[in-house]
């Protein structure tokens, strides 16, 4: 049985990895700061993945060591201790749906990859995924699952029962529209689950702001540790780093109260979706274009591809030729300086301290291509415009994509979202280029358009000037 909440209010987080580490339980412990300790974190974990951490954080009692360096290569330390409970794992889940249940709890949020929305063409649910479909017969025998919907399903068809009260449920992740996504996904899973009254109760009683979330936090090095016991002293076994850059952008929907995040430099707005679309165009997409362009060439480190003239300047270039034009067309006024943004988000991909690998980075090219990329492609070419500049990065994707197929790259390829089979296909057709760019859940209504095709077959040829320029 848990104890009671240790303060008036709880957020209550699934995930706790490193970004939420680095990011949402920053922004609390700050508001603590200031004096307002009516808030306090519940951390758990879907899955019973990062068993040490978990435990480690346990025998912390949520306390951990955050590290933040800055592009001139400040270091900083900074204890965090907004967590003030960290749910064992369970196969029911039955800690996490006791706290999601309780009347304290007024906020469930959750850091999710893309590909575990489980999202196809048209943003419908894809039931034929095995991990979704087994979640979907728990959900009709009334029990929980480990996917974000079978987990918040049953958390409140328990919070109904006890009448624990209305609850937001908060994204915090990189997927487009995340608040109304993962909605949409939610009422789909019930239905199919046949849970028309927990349905009805669900559209009454809850609300999904869609989020921005920002801060480049790379998996913890083994060094950081040591780095920390030295700067403070103290042994901290869960430690996490990231950059001293941070931006949260929610929509300001929240159904039964919110921490006051606004007083400690949170955005609290109308509307997250110009916001989204900058960080999502710019900072995510040159991202994985800097990954995929430097594993190409043998480097291990984002810093080292930005610094390298020739990958900068495709990151640059893409942006500044076909990203721009978009967020900026007419009727589309952005409320972010995108020049500005473009520059300071190349600045901190060039942090030498933050040692992000190529490697995480480079993860779930299948779900970023049609999150990141493919939207630019599409309006450019329902414009009639140029594609030259974004055509580079499924073109490095699939360079990219065939030393995988072939056993080459140097670490291994995590993707959530891809089909191996369909991969292996892709590099092994008689035209891999025509076969990546005909790929309908890659690029929905653009798939087996010429112009992307040859647009994007021009770019491989670059691409392998590139590489070749670039080989020892």
């Amino acid at each position: 049985m848990l104890s009671p909440p240790s303060s008036e209010f709880v957020v209550l987080h699934l995930g706790l990895g490193s970004f939420h580490r680095a990011h949402q339980a920053v922004y609390l412990q700050e508001l603590i700061d200031s004096g307002d300790t009516r808030w306090s974190i519940s951390g758990a974990n879907l899955r019973p993945d990062m068993a040490p951490v978990v435990d480690a954080l346990r025998a912390q009692d949520g306390r951990y060591t955050l590290e933040t360096v800055s592009p001139e290569g400040e270091f900083r330390y900074r204890t965090i201790e907004s967590i003030r409970e960290i749910l064992p794992w369970d196969a029911l889940l039955a800690p996490v749906i006791t706290r999601g249940s309780h009347p304290a709890t007024r906020v469930i949020s959750f850091t999710v990859t893309e590909a575990g929305y489980y999202l196809g063409p048209q943003d419908r649910l894809d039931f034929a995924n095995a991990e979704l479909a087994d979640d979907l017969e728990r959900a009709r025998r009334g029990e929980a699952g480990s996917t974000i919907y079978g987990a918040v399903s049953a958390i409140l068809r328990a919070r109904r029962a006890a009448y624990g009260g209305p609850v937001t449920l908060l994204n915090c992740d990189n997927l487009r529209h995340n608040g109304e996504r993962f909605r949409s996904g939610l009422f789909a899973f019930m239905e199919q689950a046949g849970a028309h009254d927990l349905l009805g109760w669900t559209r009454d009683h809850t609300s999904c702001p869609n989020a921005m979330v920002d801060r480049i936090t790379p998996r913890p090095p083994p060094e950081l540790r040591e780095r920390v016991r030295a700067a403070t002293g103290w042994d901290d076994a869960a430690p996490v780093m990231g950059e001293s850059f941070i931006q949260w952008v929610v929509e300001d929907d929240f159904i039964h109260g919110r921490p006051e995040w606004e007083r400690v430099g949170a955005q609290l707005v109308d509307s997250v979706a110009p916001y989204e679309e900058a960080k999502i165009r710019i900072l995510n997409a040159s991202h994985s274009c800097i990954a995929w362009a430097a594993t190409l060439i043998g480097l291990r480190y984002i810093h080292e591809g930005t610094h390298t003239p020739a990958i900068r300047r495709m990151a640059h270039d893409y942006v500044t030729d076909d990203v721009i034009p978009c967020l900026q067309s007419p009727g589309r006024a952005s409320p972010v300086d995108l020049p500005a943004y473009r520059d300071v988000v190349l600045a901190r991909f060039g942090n030498p301290a933050i040692l992000d690998t190529n490697q995480r980075v480079a993860m779930d090219g299948f779900s970023k291509i049609p999150g990141f990329i493919a939207p630019t492609v599409r309006e450019r070419l329902a414009r009639s415009e140029s594609i030259h500049s974004v055509a580079l990065l499924p073109a490095l994707f699939l360079a990219f994509l065939q030393r995988w197929h072939h056993g080459t790259l140097p670490y291994d390829y995590e993707d959530q979202a891809m089909d191996p089979a369909l991969a292996h296909a892709i590099c092994a057709a008689d035209d891999p280029i025509r076969a990546l760019c005909a790929d309908r859940g890659l690029w929905g209504d653009a798939a087996g358009n010429a112009v992307l095709t040859d647009a994007v077959r021009q770019a491989s040829v670059r691409i392998a000037a590139f590489v070749e320029g670039a080989a020892p």
